[in-house]
């Protein structure tokens, strides 16, 4: 039984639910809009005489019901970014009935789920580009629609672009495009996504992208001067893939492909089914930041795609499953020591400063299960459903015998609950079904802590800190070192470090108890190369201990970074810290005002509110 309501849709889908769209867009970029269509196979679910639809800022030009002009209705919701309620009035209609809504549309230039780019802010300069992203609560602005995960549906869809660039979706691509009938010029691209989805994974791109083959069911898309860099950053996705399909069970979505987009995209990944968009902000020329991102995304294709959080009050159910398994998968392609180090730091540099920085130990948005009444799914959205979601499983797993014990309940869980959408209390249920013969154990566990109230986790399970403790290690030495002796210091130990042992590094020295005073700054840039380091992760510990430590030099660095970098994980600090600091506090919001037209609307919104501007 899933949940019954979604306090941020107002779908009525316990009474009707969507099974499939069919989609037609249009791709105006002198507009920067989409026409299109979306007929809607409609299933009654109970004796209902009315269909409700999430739209934000759509026009509606007609709206049908099975080929017959039917009356709706529009009621703008009290919070905007909630949009529309579309009531269309279908006549009484009985449980099992089916019948279709056409409905044709155009967009908003400001929709909120899509970013358009001039050829000048591309890589390459030669093409206009556009790409959507409709978590959470996006797709309404770009169809109409069930806007909750709680609605899953196929679709398929044919989406018509210049014939200059190529289209791309959350889906396999039929046949080769077709020179439209109706506009000179350009082509329409088919698509068919045959496992059912929520809104939120409905993506489309139009761009000048090329592709590289990686497997048979692999490849990476990027534009032409990027693809080649893409394609060495990703060119271990299938053994990723084939890791992830022993731990989990057959990969049921045919292609995993990889998008790089521009760094502007507000995310380090976005898990749509057969195409995960990802910002190039990754491609360091080392692997060093791919490796993780894709085992999240893949794992996603599971944890999220296939078994979904009703609401994005259960967000945990989909980010605390996909983190838990990225770092198995880590854990299999490295060692188990790797998978421990991972586990560490997402405590210490990601969950630490969610609750206790950002929030507070006693905010309700550090909860596992929340209630978002009336919230914007975006502004509970951090760390925590990630993180504490991640450490709750990993402690389970710890309690209940390891991972012998505990891969085949992972397995057993996707097999049970695969295609359907499920809130906290249906998950616990089945945990506790499937450990029914060690009652003992769940006895002892503080499921209402962990599960319900809010802070740090209850318990921090027993991590391996054999690696971390070599970070620990070279960080003391910096903290320990005199002016005298901080020459001294070379960069043996830290070429010897993994990826995300150098990444753990930073972020303890920018931790440290004091602010690292200047002359260390000066030693810690010139032997560690800081100048020459791609490692986006990397670089934002590094501007971070500048700041705090307030030196000078930083200041031009960290508002380039800013101004080229929209992941809201990177871009965010960046933008409270220099926000705080006397020196900078104006010229930061003088180059947020500067840049926020070319900015992703998610990214403008949520700098705007880290800066106190008022955005629209």
């Amino acid at each position: 039984m899933v949940t019954a309501r979604d306090p941020a849709s107002c779908a009525n889908f316990t009474e009707a639910t969507i099974k499939h769209v069919d989609l037609k867009w249009f791709v105006d970029f002198d507009k920067k809009t989409l026409n299109g269509s979306a007929t809607l196979n409609i299933l009654i679910v109970k004796d209902t005489n009315h269909v409700n639809l999430d739209t934000r800022d759509l026009t509606i030009r007609s709206l049908l019901v099975d080929n017959e002009i039917a009356k709706f209705t529009e009621e703008v919701q009290e919070m905007a970014s909630f949009g529309t309620k579309l009531t269309v009035h279908v006549g009484d209609r009985k449980a099992g009935e089916k019948f279709k809504i056409h409905i044709e549309f155009e967009t908003s230039t400001t929709a909120s789920a899509l970013q358009w780019f001039a050829k000048e802010q591309t890589a390459d300069k030669v093409e206009q580009m556009v790409f959507s992203y409709c978590q959470e609560i996006n797709a309404r602005s770009i169809l109409p629609c069930m806007d909750t995960p709680s609605v899953k549906q196929t679709y398929h869809a044919e989406v018509t672009v210049p014939n200059s660039v190529v289209a791309l979706m959350s889906a396999v691509s039929t046949g080769t495009p077709q020179p439209s009938p109706d506009h000179p010029g350009f082509l329409t691209y088919s698509f068919k996504q045959k496992v059912p989805i929520p809104s939120y994974l409905l993506a489309f791109v139009a761009g000048r992208l090329d592709k590289r083959d990686i497997s048979n069911r692999c490849a990476v898309w990027a534009e032409y001067s990027v693809v080649d860099k893409a394609a060495f950053e990703f060119a271990e996705n299938e053994e990723v893939l084939k890791i992830a399909d022993d731990l989990m069970g057959p990969y049921v979505w045919g292609r995993y492909d990889v998008l790089i987009l521009p760094p502007s995209f507000p995310f380090g990944g976005m898990e749509n089914p057969c195409l995960t968009f990802m910002t190039s902000a990754v491609l360091a020329g080392d692997r060093s930041l791919s490796s993780s991102i894709v085992a999240h995304e893949i794992s996603h294709s599971w944890m999220g795609n296939l078994v979904t959080n009703a609401t994005w009050e259960h967000m945990w159910i989909n980010e605390g499953n996909a983190t838990f398994i990225e770092r198995k998968i880590e854990g299999r392609r490295f060692n188990e020591q790797y998978r421990h180090l991972l586990a560490l730091s997402g405590w210490t540099e990601s969950l630490e400063p969610a609750i206790l920085k950002i929030f507070n130990p006693t905010h309700p948005s550090t909860k596992l299960v929340q209630d978002q009444t009336g919230i914007d799914p975006k502004d509970a959205f951090s760390f925590v459903p990630y993180e504490k979601g991640h450490t709750f499983l990993f402690y389970l797993e710890e309690k209940l015998g390891g991972a012998a014990v505990f891969d085949p309940f992972l397995r057993a869980y996707i097999q049970h609950f695969i295609y359907q959408t499920i809130d906290t209390e249906q998950w616990k249920e089945f945990f506790f079904e499937y450990f029914k013969d060690k009652q003992d154990v769940l006895n002892t566990i503080d499921f209402d802590s962990w599960l319900n109230k809010p802070g740090m986790p209850p318990v921090k399970p027993n991590y391996d800190n054999s690696l971390a403790a070599k970070c620990i290690e070279l960080r003391n030495a910096w903290l320990n070192a005199n002016e005298t002796d901080v020459d001294k210091l070379d960069g043996k130990a830290f070429e010897g470090f993994t990826p995300m042992q150098k990444i753990e590094f930073f972020n303890l020295l920018s931790k440290t108890p004091e602010p690292l005073p200047h002359y260390k700054l000066e030693r810690v840039e010139s032997v560690y190369k800081i100048a020459e380091n791609n490692n986006c992760e990397i670089i934002v510990h590094w501007i971070q201990l500048c700041i705090r430590a307030r030196w000078p030099k930083i200041i031009d660095r960290a508002i380039e970074f800013v101004s080229t970098i929209g992941r809201l994980k990177l871009c965010r600090p960046v933008y409270r810290d220099l926000l705080a600091w006397d020196a900078t506090a104006d010229l930061v919001k003088e180059t947020y005002m500067k840049n926020k037209k070319f900015m992703h609307p998610i990214t403008a919104e949520m700098a705007a509110k880290d800066l106190g501007l008022f955005h629209a």
